[in-house]
């Protein structure tokens, strides 16, 4: 019986064997970033400018008569004029002064009703519901009971501003109190916590992101009201200036004043969304692809 043996593979006659090649490994890139990336600025400054261009195309060719609605030019000739005056910056930092009152009252007020709403059910049934019947009332429409009860100087002005930042943030910070998980509080009584302790540790840094939020919606309010409160009775800041630009037919002043007010929210606004990177690095979110 004669047992064949297969011919040798002629790597193996060499003594090494050759493995097959590899192929050569590519790097897989999101369909996302295979475009081209413009700078974020470059991005977030194209619509108002391609705004301003076509307010100033239309200025220019007469579709925008100068007395319904003032040129860009012209508007930033006003407003390096009323910059040069000092009544610009004077009527900003009254106006500053007036919405940084009012935001604080109001974050106290509307931050302490949350909390004793969301945290006690006691408090919720004291609180809540008058809590919600007010905060269906206009408060531009109560702006006549705060002079009555008030006068005419800056606390009728500041509890308008007041008011429209409490219920907001009331919301907001309620809402995110009773919008915690359940089985964090579980799991902190498990590992001993006082009552205190799962307020401190669980409830309050489960609550901090409807919270800011809350305060970026009561930081438009507030400007809001301040529109308001400074067009009633008012001798100084922002809104003093638009009520004389609009008895004298100034659309140019109006417009400063208007774009003004934009800057402040957006500034405003800047620093409640810092402050939120700042505070909720440990909360992973989708940013936008």
């Amino acid at each position: 019986m004669s047992i064949s043996h297969a011919p040798p593979h002629p790597s193996d006659a060499a003594g090494t064997a050759k493995l097959p090649a590899s192929p050569a490994l590519q790097r897989l890139v999101p369909a996302s970033s295979r475009r081209t990336r413009l700078p974020r600025w470059l991005r977030r400054t194209t619509g108002p400018v391609a705004l301003l261009i076509l307010w100033q195309v239309l200025s220019a060719t007469g579709v925008l008569a100068p007395d319904v609605l003032a040129s860009p030019g012209r508007i930033a000739q006003v407003a390096g004029d009323l910059t040069a005056d000092g009544s610009l910056p004077s009527a900003m930092g009254i106006s500053l002064q007036r919405v940084a009152g009012g935001l604080i009252l109001g974050t106290v007020v509307g931050t302490g009703l949350a909390l004793i709403s969301g945290l006690f059910r006691i408090g919720e049934d004291v609180v809540d519901a008058p809590v919600q019947m007010l905060r269906t009332v206009p408060f531009v429409g109560l702006i006549p009971l705060f002079i009555i009860w008030f006068g005419i100087g800056e606390t009728p002005k500041i509890a308008i501003i007041t008011l429209g930042v409490t219920f907001p943030l009331y919301l907001n910070v309620y809402a995110g109190i009773r919008g915690v998980d359940s089985q964090l509080i579980e799991a902190g009584e498990s590992l001993g916590l006082t009552r205190w302790g799962l307020v401190r540790h669980v409830v309050l840094p489960g609550a901090l992101p409807g919270a800011l939020t809350g305060l970026r919606y009561s930081l438009g309010i507030a400007w809001l009201a301040l529109v308001f409160a400074e067009q009633v009775n008012a001798d100084s800041g922002i809104g003093f200036l638009m009520v004389q630009a609009r008895d004298f037919l100034r659309t140019d002043v109006i417009v400063v004043c208007l774009i003004v007010y934009a800057f402040l929210g957006l500034l405003a606004d800047f620093i409640v969304r810092s402050l939120e990177r700042l505070l909720l690095r440990w909360r992973p979110t989708f940013t936008g692809r």
